[in-house]
């Protein structure tokens, strides 16, 4: 296979992707925005609805695919598992029993939802995303939701009112998904500590990364200590995988065996190539930082601007903004896709909030201008 037809192969792969689009890697967050946003046509639609990493994939993640190419034909094995499994326990400094990988949200409702039998409680920060606690439900758990704080952070006080007997297990985003809020370190590690004792506490840590200080915020420092805590991280996000699609769930060592002996985390069902672009994402510690810093430049644009036009919006520390339109969420979205714009999908009961993915300098602005133009004739 030549270099040419490789290349062709990659970007396929990944369109967003600086080495896709023929750039070295960036030695400083400014360069990569700016090679970033000259890859990226705002001819068609410009899809901010997914919480997609807008700048792509680590250069190393190209690298290593087109060397795997030839072995496309074959199964992940086993040792490819072990190995990346190895490498992620060294990364968060856990043993290999404690790492299960996968996105295995659905799996690990389906099985804490059937064990112990039908009418496990479920309890979860609403609204929210919900792959945990609807397979949950499909096995006869039961979904309690605890509406937001003020401040549109999970309701620490309010979920820990709701653990009882029937609980099953909580389930909480950190930062929150949609609104981006972080809970205090302190606090939301002491709700941990003392839900964990009742029922298994699953963090879903899919945007941590995008705040400057989530090793100290991040939930596996009570995995280490041996708490019942189960915390969930994908390459999806900042890693910019979303096309190569795999996580990984950190945890309690029987529980980790448990879901192993389900079939969760089975080498084939991975993906030879999911496994080799997440080794060489995670072997790049330059590409997340670079990624964090310019995501934290646009959001702050993305704050002001909200702010110049007088909207209320939280104060997200995710890769996506949470606004108040002050219209029906239907209406502004209409609006905003006819100047080629998609957003996500309404949150009840947020039913006039809308949330943007951060993206490009480029596109940002072009999201900023059809904003504008639909407040406008909405007003």
């Amino acid at each position: 296979m030549s270099h040419e037809l490789s290349r062709r192969s990659l970007l396929r792969l990944s369109a967003l992707s600086l080495a896709a689009a023929g750039v070295p890697a960036a030695t400083s967050a400014q360069p990569l925005a700016q090679s970033a946003a000259a890859s990226t046509s705002t001819a068609g639609p410009i899809f901010l609805n997914l919480n997609e990493n807008a700048f792509g994939a680590s250069p190393r993640v190209l690298s290593a695919i087109e060397r795997a190419l030839p072995q496309l034909a074959r199964y992940a094995t086993a040792d490819l598992a072990q190995q990346f499994t190895e490498q992620v326990a060294a990364h968060e400094q856990v043993s290999t029993d404690q790492v299960i990988l996968g996105e295995i949200l659905g799996g690990l409702g389906l099985y804490l939802g059937s064990n112990g039998g039908s009418g496990g409680e479920f309890i979860y920060s609403t609204p929210g995303y919900l792959a945990l606690v609807n397979a949950a439900a499909s096995v006869g758990g039961v979904g309690v939701p605890v509406p937001l704080n003020a401040a549109f952070e999970n309701d620490l006080p309010a979920l820990r009112e709701r653990i009882g007997a029937k609980t099953r297990a909580v389930y909480l985003i950190n930062p929150h998904n949609p609104t981006g809020t972080l809970n205090d370190a302190a606090a939301f590690h002491a709700f941990l500590r003392e839900a964990s004792a009742h029922a298994p506490v699953i963090v879903d840590e899919a945007y941590l990364e995008y705040s400057s200080d989530f090793r100290a915020r991040s939930a596996v420092s009570l995995v280490r200590d041996g708490a019942n805590v189960l915390v969930f991280r994908t390459f999806d996000k900042i890693q910019g995988l979303a096309g190569l699609p795999i996580g990984y769930t950190l945890g309690p060592r029987p529980l980790i065996a448990a879901l192993k002996k389900q079939g969760l985390g089975d080498a084939e069902g991975l993906g030879r190539l999911n496994l080799v672009a997440a080794g060489a994402a995670l072997s790049d510690t330059t590409h997340v930082p670079r990624v964090r810093d310019i995501v934290a430049t646009e959001r702050n644009r993305w704050h002001t601007e909200l702010d110049a036009l007088k909207l209320q919006h939280t104060r997200s520390a995710a890769n996506f903004a949470f606004f108040d339109s002050g219209h029906p969420h239907d209406a502004i979205v209409a609006r905003l896709r006819q100047d080629g714009i998609v957003v996500a999908r309404a949150f009840l009961p947020y039913g006039t909030w809308v949330r943007i993915t951060i993206g490009t300098t480029q596109e940002n602005a072009a999201a900023q201008r059809a904003l504008r133009k639909a407040l406008s004739i909405q007003s």
